[in-house]
Parts: C-alpha cells; sequence; structure tokens
C-alpha cells in the first residue's frame, strides 16, 4: 500500500526544489522528489518550479501531463496499473479495463469515490507472454482476468 502523506506547505517544496536545481537537467528530479513528498504534483508548485529553473509554467505543467508516472491529483490508497499496450490488448485487456473501469464507476487516472483505488493505465508491465498483466501497488500479476482482479480488489477494501 503506497504511504499516504501529509500535504506539503510551499516551504517545504521550495526547500526540495533549492535542494536540486543546480542540477543538469534539474526538472524531473525536481517533479519526481515533489510528487515523492506531496503524492502527487500540486499545482501551486508548478510556479514555483518554473520560477527557480527559469523556464515556463507551460514547460512544467507539459511535462507534468506528458509523463504518466506524474499525478496532478493524489492517488487513491491503492493504485491499480492495467497494461495497454499491443501484446496484452491482443488478448483481452482493453476489454478487461472497460469492465473494471465500468464496474468501479471512474474512468483512467479517476479514483474511487471512496478514495480506496486509483486506475492508472500502463504501458507495459514487461509480462507480454503472460499477459493481460496488472499491477495493484506494487505487486505485478500476470493472465489477469476479471475474477482475479475481482478478487484482489475484495482483499484491499475498506
Amino acid at each position: 500500500m503506497p504511504n499516504i502523506r501529509e500535504v506539503a506547505t510551499q516551504d517545504d517544496i521550495a526547500g526540495l526544489i533549492a535542494g536540486l536545481q543546480e542540477l543538469e537537467g534539474a526538472l524531473l528530479p525536481i517533479l519526481h522528489a515533489v510528487q515523492t513528498q506531496c503524492g502527487h504534483v500540486p499545482q501551486s508548485a508548478i510556479p514555483l518550479i518554473a520560477d527557480a529553473l527559469n523556464i515556463s509554467r507551460a514547460e512544467v505543467h507539459g511535462v507534468v501531463s506528458f509523463y504518466h508516472d506524474f499525478r496532478a491529483e493524489p492517488a487513491g490508497q491503492h493504485v491499480l496499473k492495467i497494461c495497454r499496450a499491443e501484446a496484452c490488448q491482443a488478448i483481452g485487456a482493453e476489454q478487461l479495463a472497460n469492465d473494471i473501469l465500468a464496474e468501479l464507476g471512474i474512468d483512467w487516472s479517476q479514483t474511487t469515490e471512496d478514495g480506496s483505488l486509483t486506475v492508472e493505465p500502463v504501458y507495459c508491465l514487461g509480462l507480454c507472454a503472460n499477459g493481460p498483466s496488472i499491477m495493484l501497488d506494487d505487486r505485478v500479476f500476470a493472465r489477469a482476468n476479471r475474477a482475479k482482479i475481482e478478487a484482489l480488489l475484495s482483499r484491499i477494501s475498506p
């Protein structure tokens, strides 16, 4: 289960930035540090990062929105990643994902109303011969099907 982090203050975020801004290519390390501290990259951090690195807010936002590992909102208590790569899609991952999302009443990268689960797409977990594959928190599962996912989710339900 991912750690639930306390909300970082602007001073906390500024301290993270100050400690990393002199690195070459500092943007990604700063974004990772902010997300580790906050559980996501808060909108309020974007101008701080942009100003410290002398780049535009649009550039920072572009990087946050481009990389799937960065979140603009906090994730749920648990994160389910469903592989969307071609090998998994070829053996039913698309329908599996649609069924799970419909059952949960959410869309990709959204969190259930109770805050217990976020479902995210991932583009290869390295189990192409054993797909569809999923990752629940930090554990990877091969040959996923609806029954397997429902069984896993029932163990983490609040």
